[in-house]
């Protein structure tokens, strides 16, 4: 596999208390032979599921049931390495396991940072520029529209490592970036950090808004008919989140008033969006289906994230990308 993109959370692992049991590795629900490598190349032996089993790589975040089930059947296992930076998916594995019960869990957070970082920029310069609108029109245009990303105020709602990504490609276009996170806590490369309960009190300068936040319980339809209203006129939404962070309904009646000069959608509610969706008819409003980070960009990416958490596994203890349970990333 060829890797085009740095994980730049490698090397920065720590080790949970405690600490899980070394062991045989299973690769399921199915087992591609880059992440069976990718375990071998940490020093790891895959074997199939069995008693033997300590350390589970779980590929598949739409057979999230079948992981409780596998746990439920083989509560030996102490490390569980989930496939994509966002743990939603397994949100109600993770409340049958509370407490502190259950495996330690891992995920590929941070690793797909560049390449989603990348497409959150483009959007963002695609609609300022009014690409969406004047592909849709297919002639030429009788008036020159579109504006500049440089010198614009950003409102970046996330602080992980999608976001602090962000925050390093826009530094050459001279923004202006407020960041929106659990706590004020200072973000480096960021003008202004403020907790989320002042999210409304900074949207009126958001030209551009960005959404890289987790989807939890808590962020759904953190975007809703209030915030949109909040938003200036004219100014851009990008989301490369979760779909669920935006409330559709109310994104379409604003993009429908011409309120904003459009969104960048790489996700959406429901998703994926029904063919006969208003969004797609929407021409102010560009939809790239989730290929944010194709397979070709993260395959190599969460092998590199597999074989450095092996090697915490059976050596050091230290793990990258470890998953909350409890707060859901």
């Amino acid at each position: 596999m060829r890797q085009q993109h740095r994980d730049p959370l490698s090397g920065s692992g720590t080790t949970p208390s405690p600490r899980p049991e070394p062991g045989q590795i299973a690769v399921l629900p199915s087992a591609p032979p880059a992440f069976v490598e990718a375990v071998v190349a940490g020093g790891g032996e895959v074997a199939e599921l069995d008693a033997r089993t300590r350390g589970l790589v779980w590929l598949s975040e739409k057979r999230a049931n079948e992981l409780a089930e596998v746990l439920e059947a083989h509560p030996a296992i102490g490390w569980v390495q989930l496939p994509w930076a966002g743990v939603d998916a397994f949100a109600d594995l993770f409340a049958s396991l509370s407490g502190g019960r259950g495996p330690v869990f891992t995920s590929a957070k941070g690793a797909y940072s560049e390449p989603v970082a990348e497409h959150a920029v483009t959007l963002a310069q695609a609609v300022l520029r009014e690409l969406a609108p004047k592909a849709r029109h297919a002639r030429w245009a009788e008036a020159r529209t579109g504006t500049s990303l440089y010198g614009r105020h950003v409102v970046l709602v996330g602080a992980g490592g999608i976001a602090r990504e962000i925050l390093r490609l826009l530094e050459p276009y001279r923004v202006t970036v407020t960041v929106v996170r659990r706590t004020a806590l200072p973000l480096e490369g960021a003008h202004e950090t403020v907790a989320v309960d002042a999210l409304h009190d900074v949207l009126p300068r958001a030209e551009v808004l960005i959404l890289a936040a987790a989807a939890t319980s808590a962020s759904r339809h953190l975007i809703g008919a209030r915030e949109l209203a909040l938003l200036p006129e004219g100014a851009a939404l990008v989301n490369i989140a979760r779909g669920a962070l935006v409330d559709t309904a109310a994104l379409g009646e604003a993009l429908a008033q011409g309120r904003l000069v459009g969104a960048g959608l790489d996700v959406t509610e429901p998703e994926p969006l029904p063919a006969d969706h208003p969004l797609w008819r929407e021409p102010r409003c560009l939809i790239t289906s989730h290929s944010a980070d194709t397979s070709e960009m993260t395959a190599p990416l969460l092998a590199q994230r597999i074989t450095e958490n092996v090697r915490g596994f059976l050596g050091d203890g230290r793990f990258v990308g470890l998953v909350d349970p409890e707060a859901g990333y």
